[in-house]
């Protein structure tokens, strides 16, 4: 090693030091070597609606309904589940001798207390007509007010997680009690949290969950044998990390797109040629190649090929045609000032364009997007905030446009986060100020179960493409670095778990 790269690797070993102290335990903690994972997520507190992701991905609580990889339904804390002829009972018959992590029985009674708490609070579930929820012997049985066939798809959702009646106090969630494979063994939230294996049998016995906002520490941690598993790395990082023996590049194309949220109510962008041309100055081909390190992550529709039964092959695919973008401003009466910049009426056509830095790509593209618009005429300043500044700014009406990532794979089946974000009203990471009526038929038709299905996604989806009240920028793929004894896992292209149980674990762990 020369000494150059000495002083690096000390560097690096150093800009880590005080998130590894965070890691690591008092000497008389528990003999078993943990597993170490970092990533940016943070506890931000233990309602299910907020951070329940975190204690599903780290397998403490279980859903009623589970997912595989393609999103086909599976058992979970119901073994089965039956939809009567009328379309509007569901009954799902729990699985039996399943047990809270206190050792109370996980019955039909809590669940239904724990998933009418979840109904009446933001989330998913929200979106299902429930009419009455009640306990019938070792079942839960859901009344509708209308037929509902996304029921089970939405009990896949983590904010539906089922917690013990000691998780609860007067005040809300206290703790978690959950029923899945491990349990909260300590947590210092919102930066770290430890689990612990019920069964002897499991390979990981102990695994430390810690927030790092900054990707190149998390791959400076890889590196250093610092972490385990480090997830949610930069392309500059993934390259280098690509050529350390030590480590191994795990990637999977994941339900989430890179959007640029608008207000389509704006009066210069109400109009569908407005957001066209917005949509045309974006080279996403250069910003896939060159700042993802990956030409296929162009997105040439809202959603990516892994949701394949919603991605139409064939779509004519979004377009980087600029001087088709000035024509369309010059069919709305734009014309160019003295230094290039869009005039019309004495205004400048001027809009803010927010982001947010938890994730390491979202600046440099935001910034790419900036210089892309000013091309075609329009003067974008950005502005790079905190995440809670969207969903903020789209209730007070004060957001122009946001650049984020959306995840289409929040439950089994994307139409659930569909609704959110696109029906009447529009959602916090959906639309702004815009509506159809022929999209809103069209899921709630499929919602009901009611014409052909696939022809209703091709409906919706060609809605979206047509009118752009967001504009695909992107596809993702999640990423992580892993220790090489972690190097045949799979990563989760749900992002529901971090298949905790079925690692193939030896040990090697601070």
């Amino acid at each position: 090693m020369t000494a150059t790269s000495s002083r690096r690797a000390l560097l690096r070993a150093g800009a880590a030091l005080p998130l590894l102290a965070a890691m690591r335990r008092p000497a008389a903690a528990a003999a078993a070597p943990r597993l170490r994972l970092v990533g940016p997520w943070e506890i931000a507190g233990l309602e299910p609606a907020i951070s329940g992701y975190f204690f599903t991905r780290l397998q403490v609580c279980e859903t009623l309904v589970e997912s595989d990889d393609q999103g086909r339904l599976l058992p979970g804390l119901a073994r089965r589940w039956t939809c009567d002829a009328s379309r509007l009972r569901w009954t799902f018959e729990l699985r039996p001798g399943a047990r809270f992590h206190d050792g109370t029985a996980v019955d039909a009674a809590q669940v239904v207390r724990v998933l009418e708490r979840a109904h009446q609070r933001p989330g998913l579930l929200r979106l299902a007509p429930l009419r009455s929820l009640r306990a019938a012997g070792g079942a839960v049985v859901f009344e509708l007010a209308e037929p509902f066939a996304l029921l089970p798809a939405l009990l896949t959702h983590s904010s539906t997680m089922l917690l013990a009646a000691s998780s609860f106090d007067a005040g809300g969630v206290r703790a978690i009690v959950g029923s899945g494979p491990y349990r909260v063994h300590e947590m210092a939230a919102p930066q770290r949290v430890e689990v612990q294996a019920l069964a002897p049998g499991l390979r990981v016995q102990r695994a430390a969950f810690l927030s790092v906002a900054r990707a190149e520490t998390r791959a400076l941690m890889a590196e250093a044998g610092e972490a385990d598993l480090a997830f949610a790395l930069d392309p500059a990082s993934l390259q280098r990390l690509r050529r350390e023996p030590r480590v191994a590049v795990l990637q999977v194309t994941v339900p989430r797109t890179l959007i640029v949220k608008l207000d389509s109510g704006h009066r210069w962008l109400r109009d569908r040629r407005a957001r066209q041309a917005l949509s045309l100055a974006f080279n996403r081909g250069g910003i896939a190649r060159g700042l993802l390190r990956d030409g296929e992550l162009a997105a040439s529709q809202l959603l990516p090929p892994t949701l394949a039964d919603w991605h139409l092959p064939g779509l004519a695919p979004l377009a980087f045609d600029p001087a088709a973008a000035r024509r369309l401003w010059a069919e709305l009466g734009w014309r160019p000032g003295a230094d290039g910049i869009l005039e019309r009426g004495g205004e400048r056509l001027a809009l803010t364009l927010r982001t947010f830095p938890d994730r390491p790509e979202l600046p440099l593209v935001a910034a790419a997007l900036q210089e892309q618009l000013r091309q075609t005429g329009i003067d974008c300043r950005v502005a790079i905030g905190n995440s809670g500044e969207v969903p903020l700014r789209h209730r007070d009406g004060s957001l122009e446009m946001a650049l984020a990532p959306r995840q289409y794979g929040l439950t089994a089946d994307p139409l659930g986060t569909l609704m959110q974000d696109f029906a009447a009203g529009g959602g916090d990471w959906g639309a702004m100020n815009w509506h159809s009526p022929a999209l809103e038929a069209a899921m709630t038709a499929l919602t009901r179960g009611e014409g052909d299905a696939a022809a209703g996604r091709r409906r919706v989806v060609t809605v979206l493409h047509e009118e752009l009240p967001v504009i695909p920028v992107a596809w993702y793929r999640q990423t992580a670095a892993a220790a090489r004894p972690l190097a045949g896992i799979a990563l989760d292209p749900l992002e529901r778990s971090w298949r905790l149980a079925d690692m193939p674990w030896a040990g090697g762990g601070a």
